[in-house]
């Protein structure tokens, strides 16, 4: 696919383009194809490489700019970088009907690999296989959104999991040293975020090895640090506390 743009006579080659309706109008971006993925899963960070240029069109394929006033009153704004990344964000992705199916399995198959690095069975503490996760989530009819991310919805398809299999987001393991003084207190607020205290040290100050689960992570490391001023750790002995061996139905 090839296209010209009178304006500037740049040729646009191997063009995947994402448009949005606002304010009445249709404003299009020209972005190199499997680039506007990466850019939404947060792996692209450069919008250099996923722009072929930072022109916002009404129409890519004849080459048509959007007028700067109709940018603006659309938009609130006429900078094209800013403008480039809302219709990355929220605009739909021009795709043919085979590219789409190929793009939602591509993403089916990444989100069941999410879910596989990032869960076990709760029982046997074993990690599932990426198939058998696939399989799980063809029984729950997940139903790929091809505009969210796929880690995103690989903590949705866990949520929906859960009412039909045992499984749960595997346990980071942590060790906890508290000042003395505050080590009772501080203990007794920690509490409702620790699943399992392995091991529990009290000398001259508290030491705790300890598993949670890894939503609570950012908390638990807040709560240390403003309760103790600093003097608190906090280290992540293994971010995935698991047993050898895939689990089985």
């Amino acid at each position: 696919m090839s296209i010209f743009t009178p304006t500037n006579q740049i040729r646009l080659t191997n063009v995947a383009v994402v448009r949005m309706k606002k304010g009445g109008k249709r404003f299009e971006i020209a972005c190199y194809k499997n680039k506007v993925m990466s850019w939404r899963s947060g792996a692209e960070k450069d919008l250099d490489e996923v722009l072929q240029t930072n022109s916002v069109f009404v129409n890519v394929s004849k080459g048509q700019v959007a007028k700067k006033d109709d940018l603006t009153k659309a938009f609130g704004t006429d900078n094209l970088t800013d403008i480039c990344k809302q219709i990355l964000a929220k605009g739909e992705l021009q795709v043919s009907d085979k590219e789409r199916q190929s793009q939602l399995e591509t993403m089916f198959r990444d989100i069941a690999t999410i879910v596989a690095e990032k869960c076990v069975n709760p029982d046997t503490k074993r990690p599932y296989t990426v198939n058998l996760i696939e399989r799980a989530m063809k029984d729950i009819h997940y139903s790929v959104k091809a505009n969210k991310s796929t880690k995103q919805q690989a903590l949705e398809v866990i949520r929906q999991l859960k009412e039909t299999m045992e499984i749960q987001r595997a346990h980071m393991r942590l060790r906890l040293v508290l000042p003395a003084k505050e080590g009772k207190r501080l203990k007794d607020k920690l509490k409702p975020l620790l699943q399992v205290v392995e091991s529990e040290d009290f000398d001259e100050e508290l030491e705790m090895v300890c598993l949670v689960d890894p939503g609570c992570y950012r908390e638990i490391d807040e709560l240390i640090r403003c309760e103790t001023k600093g003097r608190g750790t906090l280290e992540v002995l293994s971010l995935k506390d698991v047993e050898e061996g895939d689990e089985k139905f």
